[in-house]
């Protein structure tokens, strides 16, 4: 009932969407919840003490639970088109391109999300309601509303539509469209990355990195 006209118009619809949803709840998850029990169970310093620094080495356990994530939904959309006998278009690169830059600006809102866990510590709950709002986004009306294009999710999910339920290739869409996927998705995932290290190192400089 709350994914809309942008969903509930055909059975093809909704098996893409939730495939998305469940990509991208688990790209935001794979960041948020990680710190949360990072801090839960007293090892975040290990993190912070590395060579490496703590916004990298978390950046690439979020890329390498994201790839983790994108197996495990791929299983449940076959899952999916077996139970409602949907037949849907799958090249593969095409997808890869168009489901990781669209996922892309929900990593950011992981990695911004980890920033407040880290410094406020006990708001895993909270910050883990907001993905449910992420059915909202993948089913933002865009064509008929196009700013909506500026949200994370929402520009990527119209264009992963058209590519699994209308057959578009990568190079089949207008080079514009494809610009402004990516620049939404280097957007997000940049000033998360920056909200993460800002609210890290305002943890450590009030001293309550340690604190669980």
């Amino acid at each position: 009932m709350l994914a809309g006209r942008a969903l509930s118009d055909s059975i093809e619809g909704i098996v893409v969407g939730y495939f998305l949803w469940t990509l991208s709840s688990g790209a935001y998850s794979s960041i948020s919840n990680d710190i949360g029990s990072e801090v839960q169970w007293g090892t975040l310093e290990r993190h912070v003490t590395t060579p490496f620094g703590f916004a990298p080495v978390a950046l690439l356990k979020g890329i390498a639970k994201l790839v983790r994530t994108f197996l495990t939904s791929v299983v449940i959309l076959i899952g999916m088109l077996l139970v409602t006998g949907t037949e849907l278009a799958f090249p593969p690169v095409t997808v890869v391109v168009v489901a990781s830059a669209s996922v892309a600006s929900v990593l950011g809102l992981g990695f911004a999300a980890g920033g407040i866990t880290v410094l406020y510590k006990r708001v895993g709950t909270w910050l883990g309601l907001l993905q449910f709002g992420f059915v909202i986004l993948v089913s933002a009306p865009v064509f008929s509303i196009p700013w909506l294009r500026a949200l994370p999710l929402a520009h990527g999910s119209a264009l992963l539509q058209r590519v699994m339920v209308d057959g578009t290739r990568l190079w089949e869409f207008d080079i514009v469209e494809l610009g402004v996927l990516f620049a939404i998705a280097g957007v997000y995932l940049t000033g998360g990355y920056v909200v993460f290290h800002y609210a890290t190192r305002r943890a450590r400089r009030l001293g309550v990195l340690g604190d669980y």
